[in-house]
């Protein structure tokens, strides 16, 4: 049996969140964006799903072209504006809530 001193776990980590962790080494908010525009294009792509829209067509509907609409729906293009969400939004018949929590 290991005595506590030969366990290699830090203990300062040891309770923590991912959060945290991802906090001290500097790269949370880079997570959360990359994890919140994961989920956006994930959601838009299910809505075109169920309403059989295709992509040519809801470019079409948002008065865009298609090579921006392939922006949006890029899970890990995080450059996009609150403009081209909430336009495909709209089409969609959705709206966006934002928050700050």
């Amino acid at each position: 049996m290991k005595k506590d001193e030969d366990i290699d776990i830090k203990k300062e980590h040891i309770g923590s969140s991912l959060d945290d962790l991802l906090k001290e080494d500097g790269i949370y908010e880079d997570v959360v964006v990359a994890a919140t525009k994961k989920a956006l294009a994930f959601k838009l792509e299910q809505l075109m799903r169920e309403q059989q829209i295709t992509k040519t067509e809801l470019a079409k509907q948002m008065k865009t072209s298609r090579s921006a609409l392939d922006r949006l729906l890029d899970p890990n293009n995080t450059s996009v504006t609150l403009q081209s969400i909430g336009k495909a939004a709209s089409v969609l018949g959705k709206r966006v809530i934002l928050d700050l929590l």
